[in-house]
């Protein structure tokens, strides 16, 4: 496979532009301002986190409410409890991005490497900085509340500043072109891709051509490079 960039030239591999670029180590790089409020894909990501853990507590007592009732009045209540407890977490996740917006100052900044191999979703100092700050917050909080959940959530924030996919482990790529994201995911990893509309269509048929264990109905049968 062979792919050129416009310019045609390569950059120095400490590229900080918003633009795709080869580097002179072999890697693509490009920075991507995320704007957290006017882009949703970061306040969607956290509702259907809160949706699905919903959804699965609601498939397992369900049964056993009917069971234990004999009828599916006690389902029914638990499909309004449902819906009461997703309305909340809906506003929930509006003010804590709000929040998040407010402490980054508007805008998630990434730098993005991407080589043959594998493409690594990276945040810049200044904002691992308070990325850390937020993350010792949720963590004494979950101390101070006694839920280890909260406090190992808060912990592993405080150090995982990066996000890694390996080609040879995807399993799934998905476009979402209107949030200019692309979502690659493997067993133990979910990764988020951000990319400028000018680059999309390069950046997405890269990655599905470096993908050999893609699933069969994701696999293009020819890959366009713009």
């Amino acid at each position: 496979m062979s792919c050129r960039l416009d310019s045609g030239q390569k950059e120095s591999i400490d590229y900080m532009g918003s633009r795709v670029r080869l580097c002179e180590d072999g890697k693509y790089r490009w920075k991507y301002e995320l704007n957290m409020i006017t882009n949703p894909v970061i306040m969607i990501t956290v509702f259907k986190v809160f949706f699905y853990t919903v959804l699965i507590l609601f498939l397992i007592f369900c049964p056993i409410m009917y069971l234990v009732d004999g009828d599916w009045a006690g389902a029914l209540g638990m499909v309004k409890a449902m819906g009461i407890a997703l309305g909340g977490f809906a506003v929930l996740t509006f003010v804590s991005t709000v929040f998040l917006s407010w402490v980054f100052g508007g805008k998630y900044v990434v730098l993005f490497e991407m080589d043959e191999h594998k493409i690594v979703h990276n945040q810049l100092a200044a904002q691992q900085q308070k990325a850390r700050k937020i993350g010792m917050l949720t963590f004494l909080v979950g101390l101070f509340a006694k839920r280890p959940s909260t406090m190992g959530a808060g912990m592993l924030s405080t150090v995982k500043n990066s996000s890694t996919s390996e080609f040879s482990k995807v399993r799934r790529v998905r476009s979402r072109r209107w949030l200019h994201t692309i979502k690659v995911n493997q067993l133990l990893e979910r990764n988020q891709i951000y990319v400028p509309k000018e680059d999309y269509d390069f950046v997405y048929d890269f990655i599905k051509s470096h993908c050999p264990n893609l699933k069969s109905n994701q696999i293009s049968s020819k890959m366009t490079v713009r």
